[in-house]
C-alpha cells in the first residue's frame, strides 16, 4: 500500500485509502462531510508557536523542519500516530491531508519523510 499526500481544499483525488487530517487547526470552510475524513489527529500537528514562526515562509522551512522534527520526537502522540499509519498501510493506502497552500513546504511533507523512515517505506 501506498502513502500519499493530498491538501484538503482540492476536491478529493483519492477516497481509496485511510485518510488522517494533520493540521492542529480545522480548516476554515471545510465541512466535516466534505473532508471525508477518517480521523483527524490534530496533536501530530505543529506547535502553535512553531506553525505563526514559520508562516508558509518557503525561505524557513529548513529550520522549521528541524524545529517539527525535534517537537514530534518530544511528542507523545508520535508512537501511536505511526502504529496508526502502520496498521492501515498494512491492508490499505494512507492518505495525509492538509491545508497549506505550498504542497512542496508543509509539515505534511515531513510527517511524511519521517514515516518513511520508521516504517522503512
Amino acid at each position: 500500500m501506498v502513502l500519499k499526500l493530498e491538501r484538503i481544499y482540492t476536491k478529493p483525488a483519492d477516497l481509496n485509502g485511510y485518510r488522517i487530517l494533520v493540521d492542529r487547526l480545522w480548516p476554515r470552510g471545510i465541512s466535516k462531510i466534505n473532508a471525508h475524513l477518517d480521523e483527524w489527529y490534530k496533536n501530530i500537528g505543529p506547535s502553535t508557536e512553531l506553525r505563526k514562526w514559520f508562516n508558509h515562509d518557503p525561505e524557513k522551512f529548513a529550520e522549521f523542519k528541524t524545529k517539527y522534527l525535534a517537537e514530534l520526537n518530544r511528542n507523545s502522540d508520535l508512537a501511536d500516530f505511526l502504529q496508526l499509519v502502520k496498521t492501515h498501510l498494512a491492508t490499505e493506502n494512507v492518505i495525509l491531508l492538509y491545508g497549506a497552500k505550498d504542497e512542496a513546504h508543509n509539515q505534511a511533507v515531513i510527517l511524511a519523510e519521517l514515516i518513511k523512515e520508521k516504517l522503512g517505506l
